[in-house]
């Protein structure tokens, strides 16, 4: 039985300007999973993208809101299905790992499977600009410095999910951060997650790369921050109070040294920065205990948002079946009313 007629998936193909490579995308996806429903979505697009990718067989969608994360945020909340394939329409990630991917998510019971890129060797050349490349190494130690983890490779845009993840993750980015946010989320809760390393080659010929180097990599390390503090707050906050009371004992110690030996205090200006630097950073860590318990019951909402969909029922979890025994004493057993009340 194939996994198309057991479950309903959905293939999310974000695109601008991907006339080059969006019709071999949806055949290739189309192929790698018959029965598949591929939806492309157009964001902003100048060229014949929407053209291209009808007369592949896709449904078209459009967002007006440019930004890949503005699109992945609507295709969530438009789509419905049991399993959701995420990929980009630039032809750079291998459509036939789908059925694995789709797989390992149905058979280990996940929530999310993330498709660790792996180079093709032997095309000539470099799928990752050097860069790039860095500064993907640099990222994913932070967020495991941070987060003990980054699945792997937190910046990739080829990902399945289930339906809970789907419909209970809060996406709020805007453009290429979205990945950082899906991959720090699924840490954060907890959520059910593997890998899967997928073949990853260098862009069609006449695409064009819309990621730039120093702008996006700056907003997602501005995204790691963010999410720092908002989901570790008492390690941000400890961080910044660690610093701020180190600069006022830095600032103080010779103060207090000259106090010892001649009994005077002649820099008061000195001496004033440092206790307010203390008094900063003193409340600094109260802010991070008071945002640590609202983060603790803002991650319980979510966890009840998120147990509210059920999982992708897998080989390794199947319903019970019922048992006709008990279901026959259930409808024998006589009838007691209830006592009147007093």
């Amino acid at each position: 039985m194939s996994l198309a007629s057991r479950y309903r998936i959905a293939a999310i193909v974000p695109c601008h300007n991907e006339e080059a490579a969006v019709a071999k995308v949806v055949a290739d996806l189309s192929a790698a999973v018959p029965g598949m429903t591929v939806y492309v979505y157009d964001n902003c697009s100048t060229d014949r993208t929407v053209e291209r990718a009808r007369e592949a067989g896709a449904h078209v969608y459009s967002e007006p809101l440019k930004g890949k994360g503005n699109v992945v945020r609507r295709a969530f909340a438009d789509i419905d299905a049991d399993i959701y394939l995420l990929i980009d329409g630039d032809d750079t990630y291998d459509a036939a790992a789908a059925p694995a991917m789709i797989d390992k998510l149905v058979s280990e019971n996940l929530d999310q499977v993330v498709g660790v890129r792996r180079e093709v060797v032997g095309l000539g050349g470099s799928a990752y600009r050097p860069a790039h490349e860095l500064g993907n190494r640099a990222l994913n130690r932070i967020v495991t410095g941070i987060f003990g983890d980054s699945m792997g490779d937190m910046l990739s845009g080829y990902r399945v999910f289930s339906r809970r993840f789907v419909k209970s993750f809060p996406a709020v980015s805007r453009e290429f951060e979205i990945e950082t946010e899906l991959t720090v989320h699924s840490l954060a809760l907890r959520i059910p997650s593997g890998s899967l390393s997928v073949d990853f080659r260098d862009r069609a010929e006449g695409s064009e790369s819309k990621l730039r180097t120093y702008r996006d990599g700056w907003r997602i390390l501005n995204v790691i921050m963010t999410l720092t503090r908002h989901e570790r707050p008492i390690y941000f906050f400890g961080l910044v109070s660690a610093l701020l009371t180190f600069i006022a004992v830095a600032l103080a110690v010779p103060v207090g040294v000259q106090y010892l030996q001649t009994g005077m205090v002649p820099r008061f200006p000195t001496l004033f920065v440092a206790s307010f630097l203390a008094v900063v950073g003193t409340m600094c860590v109260m802010a991070g205990l008071v945002l640590d318990g609202m983060r603790k019951s803002r991650h319980e909402v979510s966890r009840l948002s998120y147990m509210r969909h059920p999982a992708v029922r897998g080989m390794y979890v199947e319903d019970p079946a019922p048992s006709t025994t008990l279901l026959a004493d259930a409808l024998d057993a006589p009838i007691i009313p209830a006592p009147r009340p007093a």
